[in-house]
């Protein structure tokens, strides 16, 4: 038997236009639609295909921090076919660091008996830092397997494919685990309507920092160890430069790729 938890976070659509707050530049949340992060669908798809693989009593729960709208990713990690979810929702925990936001989701994990596998994507696509399951992992004193495109569950040990920018390594570990995937995982399945009902009357827990022996001054934007200072608007869309072939076109695509220190 594999109970596995599965970390995932809820952030803006990537189609919608994301803003910073003023005055602290934190991610403005309510300006954009919020959905289930695409690389966490993944990493749930994995548990589920993980936990069907292996059968008998395995469990699926997903484990989230965040506001009170982010019960919505955890309902659609539900219907997907996660068991359970757990929500760390604490109005202390706004514009946490990842040092932090590690912190607290290591502390509530604690909370979860069993816990042989944690499965977590390799980064969010809001803040794209790809080091909350190593600060997990290191918190624990757990063995953390990153950036897995194939991973294997047998006898107590987990291995897989870890790809890198240097190539790709058979790697290995012991039992509790914690593992990050990239988007080469698998495909995520789509919620059925059997899947969606059912998510309704799953069990969603809620905890508070009290809860998970968190204290306030621990996390939050006041007690951040990074401070953002300033933000400049990315700039508008520009048309781009049109180059007509006269026999000479490649040459001049490769004269522009030069002058943008492209190539």
């Amino acid at each position: 038997m594999t109970n596995i938890v599965v970390l995932i976070k809820q952030v803006p659509d990537t189609w919608s236009e994301r803003k910073l707050s003023d005055g602290d530049w934190t991610l403005d949340r309510d300006a954009a639609d919020a959905v289930l992060d695409e690389i966490n669908e993944r990493a749930v798809e994995e548990a589920l295909l993980l936990k069907e693989r292996e059968g008998g009593d395995s469990t699926v729960t997903v484990l989230t921090a965040g506001p009170e709208r982010a019960t919505e990713a955890i309902r659609k990690a539900l219907s997907m076919g996660a068991d359970r979810g757990v929500h760390l929702l604490d109005p202390n925990m706004a514009g946490s660091d990842m040092v932090q936001t590690g912190w607290a989701l290591a502390r509530a994990l604690g909370t979860i008996e069993g816990t042989d596998l944690v499965i977590a994507g390799n980064e969010a696509t809001d803040g794209t830092g790809g080091a909350v399951p190593a600060i997990i992992a290191e918190y624990l004193g757990l063995p953390q397997l990153t950036h897995m495109r194939k991973i294997v569950v047998e006898g107590g040990k987990i291995s897989g494919e870890r790809e890198t920018d240097e190539g790709v390594f058979s790697v290995e570990a012991d039992l509790p685990a914690i593992v990050s995937v990239n988007e080469k995982i698998n495909e995520p399945r789509f919620p059925s309507f059997k899947g969606i009902m059912a998510a309704k009357k799953k069990e969603v827990t809620t905890l508070t920092l009290a809860d998970i022996g968190v204290e306030a001054d621990e996390v939050g934007l006041v007690n951040a160890g990074s401070t953002v200072l300033s933000s400049t608007p990315k700039p508008p869309k520009t048309a781009g430069e049109k180059v007509s072939d006269e026999g000479d076109g490649g040459a001049k695509i490769a004269e522009y790729l030069v002058s943008h220190k492209i190539i």
